[in-house]
Formats: structure tokens, sequence, C-alpha cells
């Protein structure tokens, strides 16, 4: 099914909300906010701080993780009876780590237009600010709160290339950067903190540089680390061996025989014949 999205009645608005700074809400999703019916969103007390600073006065309806099962019957009978809605959660752009994945599913999978708007979302600014080459980058999120959980998590992900994006909460932030140091090694990264604030604040440079300084742990935090630059030397590891490192790491066959031939620098082709000769 194609979606066809411009602004108009009948759908959902995903509208993204400030980090912090009241100033960097987009014209364009004020203008939404005013025109829509009503607006769902994470904590009504949060949203009305929010629609308050810019003289919108809207119907508030929560959606969080706990609800959403139960609220998007509703929510798509009032679109389907011509009503605009909006979507939005305390901080940031709806979906990225927040509530809404399941009424956003529900509503396009029964035809309803969802508009996403751009704006604000924490780990953009904390990647273009962090100096990391960037040019691909994985998004992973908030890590697990168990330690156990987290660990498994963070060797899953040590071999990756590309640098990764973490979210992390004031509580965990110092086990998160431990168990990130203790796993992937010594390896530069950005820790970005409150960004758009007033104590905004971000650290660039090694790990172990970062473990030994005082980190203040307030607000919310964006860590962006760089991705594995370790060289393998597979002399003694087989095709077929070498293949199934990557495989195991979670590649679909076809990325890791390419990921096999720019290692050891040979055709693609050639690793496929003797991986599928020899398997």
């Amino acid at each position: 099914m194609i979606q066809k999205s411009y602004d108009k009645d009948n759908c959902l608005y995903l509208v993204p909300t400030p980090i912090g700074n009241f100033d960097d809400m987009t014209f364009r999703g004020v203008k939404v906010l005013e025109s829509v019916d009503y607006v769902l969103c994470e904590d009504t007390r949060v949203t009305k701080v929010l629609l308050d600073h810019y003289g919108i006065k809207k119907k508030l309806v929560s959606c969080h993780e706990h609800n959403e099962n139960i609220i998007k019957d509703k929510v798509l009978s009032d679109v389907k009876n011509g009503m605009a809605i909006a979507l939005v959660t305390d901080q940031g752009s709806p979906i990225i780590s927040d509530p809404g994945a399941k009424v956003v599913n529900y509503l396009a999978n029964e035809g309803v237009n969802v508009i996403a708007l751009p704006g604000a979302t924490a780990f953009v600014p904390a990647i273009m600010a962090s100096g990391i080459e960037s040019n691909q980058f994985l998004f992973y999120g908030f890590l697990d709160s168990k330690a156990s959980h987290r660990k498994k998590q963070l060797e899953e992900l040590k071999k990756i290339k590309y640098p990764i994006v973490f979210y992390e909460s004031v509580h965990r932030i110092k086990d998160s950067l431990n168990d990130i140091y203790s796993v992937f090694g010594n390896r530069t990264i950005s820790v970005s903190r409150e960004l758009s604030k007033i104590h905004e604040e971000i650290f660039r440079g090694k790990l172990s540089e970062l473990l030994e300084s005082n980190i203040i742990e307030k607000g919310e935090f964006v860590i962006f680390v760089e991705g594995n630059n370790e060289v393998y030397d597979y002399g003694d590891v087989s095709i077929i061996e070498h293949v199934k490192i990557y495989l195991s790491d979670g590649y679909t066959e076809k990325d890791a025989i390419k990921l096999v031939a720019k290692d050891r620098n040979v055709k693609k082709s050639d690793i496929y014949k003797e991986y599928h000769t020899g398997k």
C-alpha cells in the first residue's frame, strides 16, 4: 500500500516536540497542533506545559506504552469520522525510543494517512557535534536495564564497524559506560547531556578519560561511540569459518560474503563459490 501524504483532515500527525528549548518547535508543528481536534500525548501534564507556551488550547488524551492497545480503536474511529489527530511524546520525535508505534501501525494498516513531521530528535545534534565520522551509523537507543542483559547486547554489537548511538538515563549512565568500556574497549566516544538546554554539555575523547572524570549525573544522555576499527588476521581462519563469524553476528549470507571478500581483498564470486562448495 502506497500512502500519498499531505496536510489534511482524516489523518494522524506525528509531531516532534522540543528536547529542551521551546524555540526548537517548528512553525508547521505549531500550526498542526493548533488545527487538530485533539492531541495524543505520553504525559498530559508535560504536553499541557508545551501547549500553554504557544497559547494552544486542545483536548489532551493519554497515549503511553500501557494503553496503546486500548485506545487505538477509538483513535481509528475518530479519524474515520473526519477528525485530525496529533500524536506527541514528552520530548523529541514520536516513536523514536518512545511510545506510539502500536497506534501508528494499527491506523496505517487500516488505510489511515499517517503524516510524520520533521523536527527535534536528540541523537541528530549529538552526532553532528560528536566529531566522530558518521556517514554511516547504527541507532540502538536504550540498552537493557539489567546488567547481564546489557552486557549480552554489547557483546552482540562490539564487532560492528559503524559508530553506534545509545540513549541512557541519569540512573544508569555510569553503569552503562563502564559496561561499554569493558566490552568495547577504550574507544573514542562522545557523550551529550541536556542537549539544547542551558546546561548542555558534550564530552569528546576516550572512554577511559570520561570514566576518570566527574560525570554530572543529571539530565538525559546520548552516547555516540566509534565503531570497531580492529584489524583481524584471518590467515588461520577458513573462508567458511570466516563467513560463519559474520552470520553469527546477525548478517545475511549475502552481506557476510561481501564482508569476507572485503576483509580478504578477493572477489565476492570467489568467496561465494568456495563457501557454497565447502559448506
